[in-house]
């Protein structure tokens, strides 16, 4: 289990949500993910996936192979495919998604919980969808 003491908060498309890092689970993704800290990007919504809203990084190269993956993030997941068939990115599920891309099924590192604001998840995955890109921003708590 993650240490309450991984707080997080993520600020996105006028939402605020808190939660922690899946240290134990995926350390080399997260020790990646927090040199590049505070992380902002723009949220756009998956085209394969389902109920998700991703960052895409194209050829952006964390160092990190799978830990802790998986192709169905439950809501509040975030997770971080590396790269390889498809672009690196970054993944929020906000509903059910099977992590895909026009290249098939896809897995993904999970590395952040969210545990706060959770109710405004399915809002921000439908701004996302009928409103657009939505910035995103992640900081230590």
């Amino acid at each position: 289990m993650s240490k309450p003491t991984d707080p997080l908060v993520v600020h996105a498309g006028g939402f605020v949500f808190t939660g922690h890092f899946e240290t134990a689970r995926a350390p080399q993704t997260v020790a990646a993910f927090r040199r590049k800290m505070p992380y902002t990007g723009q949220l756009v919504h998956v085209r394969w996936s389902g109920e998700g809203v991703w960052i895409p990084l194209g050829e952006t190269d964390f160092g990190v192979g799978y830990e802790n993956h998986t192709s169905h993030p439950a809501p509040g997941h975030v997770i971080l495919y590396p790269g390889g068939i498809s672009e690196t990115e970054i993944l929020l599920a906000y509903g059910g998604v099977a992590f895909s891309s026009k290249m098939g099924q896809l897995a993904g590192n999970h590395f952040i919980t969210l545990t706060g604001g959770l109710e405004n998840l399915a809002t921000l995955g439908n701004k996302v969808l009928w409103e657009g890109a939505q910035p995103i921003r992640f900081e230590e708590g």
